[in-house]
């Protein structure tokens, strides 16, 4: 399938499928104890795995990939590797609501760039759009979250998590995070979904495989729970994850797509208190309806690519 075809799902609810499988991310690197190297590795490999045979069956796309468009792919995939090994360090070190808010920060930058790099306009009520999704980061970012399940040996009822140090990693993931969007968005006006991220997720696993070994880390001595927790961030936040949202790239603007993705934090926090017992108080929860509001007033002024 070609960038040119007419998408035969609605882009929107293709990123409203992307956004529910991201947001598992966040908890399944948290419930591994592999190092996150490893971890971003073998999300990306097995990832890679699960494409091959539709990749294969797209030959004619294939043909498509030039010289230049290889060096713009893989500069691509090396910004993804940056930016999966700073967002998992920082669920190191600070909240997944946190955390998973501030690497949705890219929108910014990814507007800016795609201004300067690519030469699209953002409207006003766009423009307005990322401004109160930006707003309801903040208060969602700065808002404290309570861990109640306390690490063993504390007494109190509830620890306030989260640091300045995480929350800069989770920046930095976002400036990478959006590097990678830029790219996909000016390679997506040409190439099929399938060869694009075959390129860039392959050369993002040589990247993270390099500084693995460099590392000195270990790649196979895993319990087998290890494995299904790798295998999982794979299916979901890789394949129907950022895989729908490269499809997505080459049918809606880049500053569209990346400010829909805002609602991952809403979704990874509701899972945080489920599964980690991490309970967000009033003024993440009003942060968060204050994100939803940016992401609809900057949908709402969404035009299809001239791709």
């Amino acid at each position: 399938m070609s960038a040119r075809d007419d998408p035969v799902v609605p882009p929107l609810l293709a990123l409203g499928i992307a956004v529910l499988a991201i947001s598992t991310s966040a908890i399944l690197v948290r419930w591994s104890d592999a190092p996150n190297v490893v971890k971003a590795l073998y999300r990306v490999s097995f990832t890679v795995g699960a494409l091959v045979p539709l990749t294969v069956r797209d030959r004619a796309s294939i043909g498509q990939i030039r010289r230049r468009d290889s060096v713009v792919a893989a500069a691509a995939g090396v910004a993804l590797a940056a930016h999966f090994v700073l967002w998992f360090r920082s669920l190191d070190h600070t909240t997944v609501a946190a955390s998973v808010t501030l690497v949705q920060a890219q929108p910014a930058f990814v507007a800016v760039g795609a201004w300067l790099l690519l030469g699209e306009r953002v409207s006003r009520r766009g423009a307005l759009g990322i401004v109160i999704a930006l707003v309801g980061m903040a208060g969602l970012s700065f808002g404290p979250t309570i861990r109640v399940a306390v690490d063993p040996g504390v007494t109190a009822a509830g620890v306030v998590v989260g640091t300045q140090y995480g929350n800069a990693l989770a920046l930095l993931a976002a400036v990478a995070v959006a590097a990678y969007y830029l790219a996909g968005r000016s390679l997506r006006r040409r190439l099929g979904v399938l060869p694009y991220v075959a390129v860039v997720y392959t050369v993002c696993a040589l990247a993270l495989l390099v500084v693995a070994v460099a590392r000195g880390l270990p790649l196979l001595a895993y319990p087998p729970h290890e494995w299904a927790l790798f295998v999982g961030m794979a299916v979901g936040p890789g394949v129907l994850g950022h895989t729908v949202i490269n499809w997505a790239l080459g049918h809606l603007e880049s500053h569209v797509v990346s400010v829909t993705l805002l609602g991952e934090p809403l979704g990874s926090t509701v899972l945080a208190v489920v599964l980690l017992s991490e309970v967000p108080t009033v003024g993440t929860l009003v942060g968060g309806a204050v994100v939803l509001a940016g992401i609809y007033v900057t949908a709402s002024a969404r035009r299809y690519a001239d791709a």
